[in-house]
């Protein structure tokens, strides 16, 4: 009898899951439907979540009028500079505040946290006016930088390396220390290649951030031609609203490179989450 019912939990537990899944696939689906078959009505009653017929011109059409692989060239450069800042940058704050002890530690780490609750988007006029006054010192203008430095390093990765570095053995550090290591060496030895799923986590994370980043380098870049792929398929949404098959095969194509590396990177995500808990 037990045996059954556990037998019958685990089933509704499985198909609420699947349902659930379902359901927040289904505007995925609906624009994957909608970008193989040209020629459909859209809005039409009910949504077509499962195409009834596959049609790639869409994807054709959409590659020839685009330039694509420039708009994919400053993706990828604006979201590996923003990856490479945000784990320099969170893995350096992160580790003193786990691992030295000095007065007001507690303090500055709360006011960190405590920033969270700001949402992001208040900050873009600050940013606005700090990037624009940096330029006038600084040979970034209209440059990639100006779209990664204001989200060069993220409260939460600062939290999250902290707290992974809190499971860091002490006698990891020590061992350096006694060899004569620096404290520099030490982190970059030594603690960071035991830290490598929250590096991952981090990773993964801002590669998604970035590569979507649509409203501020719209705001901050003067030259259409450098805005990276998502600020770029405006010209589709602005030019082409009636083909919306067009719509959805630009925005299928932007969003397959973050698919195939969250599933290359999904294992590192949970083991990083999970030590970050941990700590």
């Amino acid at each position: 009898m037990r045996f059954f019912r556990r037998t019958v939990g685990r089933l509704v537990v499985y198909a609420l899951l699947i349902l659930l899944a379902l359901f927040m696939m289904g505007p995925f689906l609906w624009l994957l439907s909608v970008s193989v078959m040209p020629g459909r009505n859209v809005f039409s009653t009910p949504p077509a979540i499962f195409p009834t017929f596959v049609d790639f011109s869409n994807y054709v059409q959409v590659w020839q009028f685009m330039d694509f692989p420039k708009y994919i060239y400053n993706t990828v450069i604006i979201t590996a500079l923003g990856v490479v800042t945000n784990v320099v940058l969170a893995s350096l704050t992160g580790y003193p505040l786990a691992v030295f002890r000095f007065r007001g530690r507690n303090l500055i780490f709360g006011l960190l946290i405590a920033t969270m609750i700001i949402p992001s988007s208040t900050a873009i006029i600050v940013h606005y006016l700090t990037i624009r006054a940096m330029n006038q010192v600084l040979p970034f203008n209209n440059s990639f930088m100006d779209v990664v430095l204001p989200a060069a390093i993220s409260v939460f990765n600062v939290f999250l390396m902290r707290q992974t570095f809190l499971n860091i053995p002490p006698d990891v550090r020590d061992s350096g220390k006694m060899d004569g290591a620096s404290e520099l060496r030490i982190w970059w030895q030594l603690v960071l290649p035991l830290v490598k799923p929250a590096i991952a986590v981090i990773s993964l994370l801002e590669v998604m951030a970035f590569w979507n980043n649509f409203l501020w380098p719209i705001v901050i870049m003067d030259d259409p031609q450098d805005y990276p792929l998502a600020a770029a398929l405006t010209y589709l949404n602005g030019q082409f609203s009636y083909n919306f098959g067009w719509i959805a095969a630009g925005t299928m194509i932007s969003v397959l490179p973050i698919i195939i590396v969250f599933l290359l990177t999904q294992r590192y995500y949970m083991e990083g989450l999970a030590g970050a808990v941990k700590g």
